[in-house]
């Protein structure tokens, strides 16, 4: 059987693809991302053949065009794949960590957490290391996170949305506080100018080593809560009744979407609506099954953050528009359209 009937809603039948299904989609997924990682790399303010593009990266030279490609463009390529990678599965696992399809790391206010807290490490305590300040950015979207989760908390458990504007509004609050600190010193806080609009631009390699080892530790939590989380979803008494371990399960995947997005801000600033149409999309591929939807969402997202960056760079050629802003203006339609769904308000 290539699909396996889940649930009679209405007058249809809602199926989910069966596994050989799921994985041709992973093929495919990987396949465009293999596309999309060529020409992030090919495609620039000046146009360079892919001659120059593979002797850049197999054999190397002083040509100046080789110097693009190796510390500009493969660089930008990495962090784009990397950090859309941690930005969709943190997406994912807050969905089912809520049950609520509208949470988003940086909805909920973890992007301005991890935001404020580099901010202050970078202009007030002149941490300019990203050893130093990545620390700072965990500890800012940890404190949001659990900030977040318990003021959206109701004596009949957590409301989407009461967790929403919870987020929404510790959010302003961090978006706030950091603009006036900002203000209080422009100089000081000039490097962080295109930090802030979420941007790929400029990241060298020597920014993302030290933050994959989080990411792996992250990816393994993940997946090691996918089936709790699948439980989960039925209800905590049910997960319960089925031998979930509630408490662990909730602090595993707060652990792994803390690094996640702590770390993917670090690196790239604030990048929204990722993690918000990711997960949605990986859901409706492979219906409700969180590893699966895991998986997908590790290759969807970059396939978007990538294709993002580049729409960014051509668009308005030969000036360019930070990743942050393109993937905003592709994920608030997305968002009103969620938002308007009648069944919006939970997994």
């Amino acid at each position: 059987m290539t699909a396996l009937v889940l649930r009679h809603d209405g007058p249809g039948t809602v199926t989910v693809p069966g596994p050989r299904r799921r994985l041709i989609g992973l093929v495919v997924a990987l396949a465009a991302l293999l596309v999309l990682l060529a020409l992030s790399v090919m495609i620039g303010s000046t146009a360079i053949a892919p001659s120059v593009v593979w002797d850049a990266l197999f054999h190397p030279s002083d040509d100046i065009d080789q110097f693009a490609i190796r510390d500009y463009r493969l660089p930008r390529t990495v962090v784009g794949l990397v950090v859309g990678a941690a930005l969709g599965l943190s997406g994912a696992l807050i969905q089912a960590l809520t049950r609520n399809p509208l949470a988003d790391p940086g909805i909920l206010g973890v992007h301005a957490g991890a935001s404020f807290a580099v901010t202050v490490a970078v202009g007030v305590l002149g941490v300019r290391d990203i050893g130093g300040y990545m620390w700072f950015a965990f500890a800012g979207a940890l404190v949001v996170t659990i900030t977040v989760l318990g003021l959206g908390s109701t004596r009949r458990g957590q409301s989407p949305v009461v967790l929403v504007l919870a987020g929404v509004c510790v959010g302003a609050v961090l978006g706030g506080a950091r603009e006036a600190l900002q203000l209080t010193d422009p100089d000081a806080f000039d490097a962080l100018r295109s930090w802030n609009a979420g941007s790929v631009v400029g990241r060298p390699l020597d920014l993302v080593w030290p933050i994959l080892p989080f990411f792996a530790v992250a990816l393994v939590l993940a997946f090691a809560v996918s089936g709790p989380l699948n439980a989960m979803a039925l209800g905590d008494e049910l997960a319960l009744a089925q031998g979930v371990r509630l408490v662990r399960t909730r602090v595993f995947a707060i652990v792994a979407l803390t690094l996640l997005a702590g770390g993917a801000t670090a690196i790239a600033g604030p990048i929204g609506f990722v993690g918000l149409m990711i997960p949605h999309v990986a859901r409706w591929i492979v219906g409700p099954h969180q590893r699966w939807i895991f998986a997908y969402s590790v290759l969807l997202a970059p396939i978007l953050l990538l294709a993002s960056d580049i729409l960014g760079r051509v668009v308005m050629h030969p000036s360019e528009i930070p990743v942050g802003v393109v993937t905003a203006f592709v994920g608030a339609p997305v968002l009103i359209v969620l938002v308007r769904r009648t069944k919006a308000s939970g997994l």
